[in-house]
């Protein structure tokens, strides 16, 4: 057996194309589009592409797109004060604080001072509170970008065993959520577990951990679904999964290739929630 890939990027291209009539019907009913402002402090180089990918993808929808750029020594008084007045305006539908956050800086403060319906990185406490509720709300892109590419390849977690590795705020812990609201049977995995033992049970398993390889491709059950969500560069510039993918693939059924996996997904689903935060705020 050798597994079918998940191609994210196919998929991503997919969701940004089936928002597009949604962005104008928008822009049309109110006379201004959807719009997603961006906070980023500091110079941390991984966060500069990130935002600059978010930009190009909101422009090319058709949103209107803002970026705060902040320096790395700015206070925290004066970040939550762009964090309000961004929360005070009403062109703007959604705003993401890029994280890392300088040390300096309370990351939990300020993600809990922006307005939940504006919360499109879905890491506010009500909005997460929703998700575990199974309530409706703003997801954390990534898991909801995991869940819409099980969907693309019609596979049911209900009633299936799932193994997340990995218990972030802003993938395991969103990511168990939503497969328990999907009826699966969830397992998080962390420092403490077993992974070997967990994985090999496994009909689905997401890692998320940023880890190189520690999900090893003999442990994965035949014919599992497999996503791999971390990425990790090496010393030679390369990227490569928390899963060993090569020998995972002769293993799984469905497998996410890295890069062009969840990534593509993560930034689709950002902008699906700023189109639903605009609608839910009476566009």
């Amino acid at each position: 057996m050798t597994a079918q890939l998940i191609d994210g990027k196919a998929l991503a291209a997919k969701v940004r194309d089936g928002l597009k009539d949604e962005v104008k019907r928008i822009a049309a009913a109110r006379g201004t589009p959807p719009g997603i402002a961006v906070v980023r402090v500091g110079e941390d180089p991984a966060s500069k592409i990130y935002v600059t990918s978010k930009k190009k993808t909101a422009e090319e929808l058709g949103f209107a797109s803002w970026e705060h750029h902040l320096d790395a020594s700015v206070t925290q008084a004066d970040l939550l004060g762009v964090v309000a007045k961004l929360n005070a305006d009403p062109k703007v539908d959604g705003i993401l604080v890029q994280l890392p956050l300088p040390k300096h800086i309370d990351a939990n403060a300020v993600l809990l001072a922006v307005r939940p319906e504006k919360d499109v990185d879905g890491f506010h406490p009500v909005n997460a509170g929703r998700l575990f509720q199974g309530r409706p709300g703003l997801v954390a892109c990534t898991p909801a970008g995991v869940m819409r590419m099980l969907e693309e390849i019609r596979f049911d977690p209900s009633g299936k065993n799932a193994v997340v590795v990995g218990r972030s705020n802003i993938v395991g812990r969103p990511m168990a959520a939503l497969l328990i609201n999907a009826s699966a049977t969830v397992t998080v995995c962390h420092s403490k577990s077993n992974v070997e033992a967990e994985v090999r049970r496994a009909e689905l398993v997401v890692a998320a951990v940023g880890v190189k390889h520690l999900v090893k491709g003999d442990w994965v059950k035949p014919g599992a679904v497999v996503i791999g969500v971390g990425m990790n560069r090496g010393a030679d510039g390369k990227l490569s999964g928390d899963v060993e993918f090569e020998a995972a693939k002769e293993r799984a059924s469905w497998i996410t290739p890295v890069p062009g996996g969840v990534g593509p997904m993560t930034i689709a689903m950002l902008m699906s929630n700023t189109v639903a935060a605009a609608r839910a705020q009476g566009a």
